[in-house]
């Protein structure tokens, strides 16, 4: 494990939940203290300030990145090198360049390359996946996101990377890039975009608040509106589709209610909507939801080819993809249309 960070607790739990399949072998951060920790959470694993040197020294099948962002590449590359199989925290990389390189070093070591997309395993997320699947919906009019979140400045000073462009990127790159993911994964290829952002109270490089209106090859419309200035508290995490025999949205403040459920026909899955809302205990999960443990089993059933990667590396370029138009678009005013050429 590679970064010792706030997700790394996510990751330990998903561990502990498949220990009859995996094994963690080394812990690495360049924060001593944290790896220390994460050892001693782990059960005493070796622990590491220097990834190379954990590289050398250790044994092990897949590499598991947590680190800042704009680092995932180099990370990703030096374990590929190294003969790993590699398994990434979202976003990939904060820039297409990078999310290339990470898909070649892994195509030509010959290992697999997996991108952390866990809330496609929200029981809200899959329920709503299932309808989509099944056309539920008709022809799709609208889909929206909406990410209303907190972020204090306390949370950007506790580590100098938040909010820079070079390691992190902003609210639409970091808080709600799972959420754009689900968008473009429900709904499909986006066209063109046209955005707006900005930096409105927090003392950080990339913006605090946008909007993003998309156009999808489909024909059908969607926004993505996100802050990290709402008061005082997380109050949503929301996604919306409209069709014409159907809508839905989930809801709560992350994606945790079904908040709306309408279809002109009746299906079994119906019976299970009461039953997919859960609450969010205080901590990580609030944000992160429970979809870790599920990710990891699929990344397992992968390598002992039982099953495909629910996100591969191509999947989670496509998502970066997005959210660079909208920064492209807001940067010089104007709609950016999809694919960005290099």
């Amino acid at each position: 494990m590679v970064g010792c960070g706030r997700i790394s607790r996510s990751h330990l739990k998903a561990m502990a939940d498949n220990a009859d399949r995996v094994e963690l072998a080394a812990v690495c951060d360049v924060v001593e203290e944290r790896a220390r920790d994460a050892s001693e959470a782990a059960g005493g694993l070796p622990w590491f300030a220097e990834i190379g040197k954990m590289l050398a020294d250790v044994k092990a099948d897949v590499a598991l990145i947590g680190t800042p962002s704009g680092m995932h590449p180099a990370h990703a590359i030096q374990c590929a090198k190294a003969g790993l199989h590699v398994v990434c925290e979202k976003p990939m990389s904060i820039t297409l360049d990078g999310a290339d390189a990470m898909i070649k070093a892994c195509d030509d070591a010959g290992v697999k390359l997996f991108v952390i997309k866990q809330n496609r395993l929200n029981q809200t997320v899959k329920l709503l996946r299932r309808a989509v699947d099944k056309g539920r919906f008709g022809r799709i009019f609208f889909a929206g996101v909406n990410v209303f979140w907190s972020r204090p400045q306390s949370y950007y000073d506790q580590a100098k990377w938040r909010g820079t462009w070079e390691l992190d990127g902003g609210a639409f790159m970091n808080q709600a890039s799972h959420y754009i993911d689900l968008l473009h994964w429900l709904v499909g290829e986006v066209d063109s975009v046209s955005a707006v952002t900005a930096t409105l109270a927090r003392r950080i490089e990339t913006e605090d608040t946008g909007s993003a209106v998309l156009r999808f090859r489909n024909g059908a419309v969607g926004t993505i509106n996100v802050t990290m200035l709402t008061f005082p508290k997380n109050i949503e995490g929301s996604i919306t589709i409209l069709g014409e025999k159907g809508t839905v949205k989930l809801g709560g403040p992350a994606v945790n209610k079904i908040e709306a459920w309408e279809f002109a026909e009746y299906d079994d899955d119906d019976k299970e909507v009461e039953q997919a809302d859960y609450s969010l205990p205080p901590g990580p999960a609030a944000v992160y939801g429970f979809g870790h443990t599920g990710y990891l089993r699929n990344v397992l059933d992968t390598l002992e080819k039982k099953d495909d990667a629910l996100t591969d590396g191509r999947h989670g370029r496509k998502s970066l993809e997005l959210i660079l138009a909208i920064y492209k678009s807001a940067r010089d005013r104007q709609t950016v249309s999809l694919p960005l050429k290099l």
